[in-house]
């Protein structure tokens, strides 16, 4: 093996394991997305454009593979007229 084949190799190990930590910290964050646009009558390109982000982020959070800064969770929480609370709930164990 040559060494830039090594370092591209280390380099993939690198980000699966970024995914990897990044996918089990989604996991503690629910969200009510889908039942929100449902109740306002909303598609997800509709809720990205009226929280100015992308239509990929909200299909992100909504199959909880991406956690929202709290930028973006205050964007989606306004469209809506809720507390961030009401839109992401956390698991209260990771909290403590």
């Amino acid at each position: 093996m040559t060494m830039k084949h090594f370092i591209l190799t280390i380099i993939v190990v690198i980000l699966i394991i970024i995914v990897y930590i990044n996918l089990n910290e989604v996991k503690i964050m629910k969200t009510k997305l889908k039942e929100l646009r449902a109740r306002f009558g909303m598609n997800q390109t509709e809720l990205a454009k009226r929280a100015h982000i992308s239509r990929q982020t909200v299909s992100l959070i909504e199959r909880e593979e991406f956690m929202p800064s709290l930028l973006i969770a205050v964007k989606i929480a306004r469209v809506f007229e809720e507390p961030i609370e009401e839109v992401f709930q956390f698991d209260e164990e990771e909290l403590q």
